[in-house]
């Protein structure tokens, strides 16, 4: 039996490859292995989200099917948090929840695009965007970093990459790798680049419950749903990345498209991982704002040592959740 062709050409996933590096090592105490490659939060879930969960996991309706875009009462608590965050924000039936923002990501290229249709990528690239993107045979066109910028797209730039096969502009901010992160004037001149070219602005913000402020004001346009895709993990805002906790912000009408995959793929987001996340969304604000803050501490330490070492690099980016640093080329 052999794999399907077109996959054998898509890399091993890089953080499965790294931990088979290490793969029966001994590390010694007085030189820890120190794990940056997968961006898990260092703290644990909120002491009292995690009292909650016990009764959840006793509860034996938390065991059955959800309606397929999530319980209601879940999908208005994650509104009222986008209205707090965002200042407006989805209604419940512009949301999906889903098994983190990688399963939201394949949801939104399925509904967007078919085989052989373009979507542009910023570079440095996420590399689970780049694998969905090959497996779904969709052609990456990808605008080069540009150090000048500190990683941010550039406008002209992604303007000339659109032809008429692209369907989308694909964008992560904060930015993985770079922590670059889109301002409000950059987004607004992005999601009117999509609208003048009938295609759709993804915006993936697994991280912007770190950004310390209003990420940008895309969903007070009116019109938002007809340009813009949204994809949410709360997997690192709430501690529960192993939960898998994400959704699709998007029109009804794209919505509606993504319930016949999301039924036929997972069928729904895990009760218990729905009851945490409306938990977090409800009470947790403060609890994320701390953590915020000692995050962006930590970034600005690593940042400042990194600089004092004189290590004969040029810094380009930084981010603030657990120090991504894009090191660009020698001096």
């Amino acid at each position: 039996m052999q794999p399907a062709p077109h996959l054998e050409k898509i890399q091993t996933p890089p953080i499965t490859e790294v931990k088979r590096w290490i793969g029966g090592r001994i590390f010694p105490q007085n030189r820890p292995l120190v794990d940056l490659c997968q961006a898990i939060p260092s703290y644990s879930p909120a002491p009292q989200l995690m009292e909650y969960m016990k009764g959840v996991m006793t509860d034996p309706s938390s065991y059955i099917y959800s309606p397929d875009e999530g319980l209601p009462e879940v999908r208005e608590e994650v509104t009222h948090w986008y209205q707090r965050q965002y200042k407006s924000g989805p209604s419940a039936h512009q949301l999906c929840l889903t098994i983190g923002a990688s399963q939201a990501f394949w949801l939104a290229l399925i509904c967007l695009c078919q085989p052989g249709d373009e979507v542009i990528i910023q570079l440095p690239a996420y590399f689970d965007h780049l694998m969905g993107l090959q497996a779904l045979g969709i052609k990456p066109v990808f605008a080069p970093f540009d150090p000048t910028t500190a990683g941010r797209p550039n406008i002209q730039t992604i303007k000339h990459l659109i032809s008429d096969k692209t369907k989308a502009i694909l964008l992560v901010t904060p930015s993985n790798p770079t922590g670059a992160t889109i301002d409000h004037s950059m987004a607004e001149d992005l999601f009117l680049l999509a609208k003048s070219h009938n295609i759709s602005l993804i915006l993936d913000e697994t991280y912007n419950a770190f950004v310390g402020h209003q990420p940008h004001q895309l969903f007070s346009h009116l019109d938002w749903p007809e340009h813009f895709v949204h994809i949410a993990s709360f997997g690192k805002t709430f501690a529960l990345t192993g939960m898998r906790s994400g959704a699709l912000i998007a029109s009804e009408l794209i919505i509606e498209q993504a319930l016949k995959v999301q039924d036929s793929m997972v069928v729904c987001q895990s009760r218990p991982a729905q009851l945490a996340l409306a938990y977090g969304c409800r009470y947790l604000d403060e609890w994320v704002a701390k953590n915020t803050t000692m995050m962006q501490q930590r970034h600005d330490s690593f940042k400042d040592q990194f600089l004092a070492a004189d290590l004969n690099f040029e810094l380009s980016s930084s981010g603030s959740f657990l120090p991504g640093l894009n090191i660009h080329g020698l001096k």
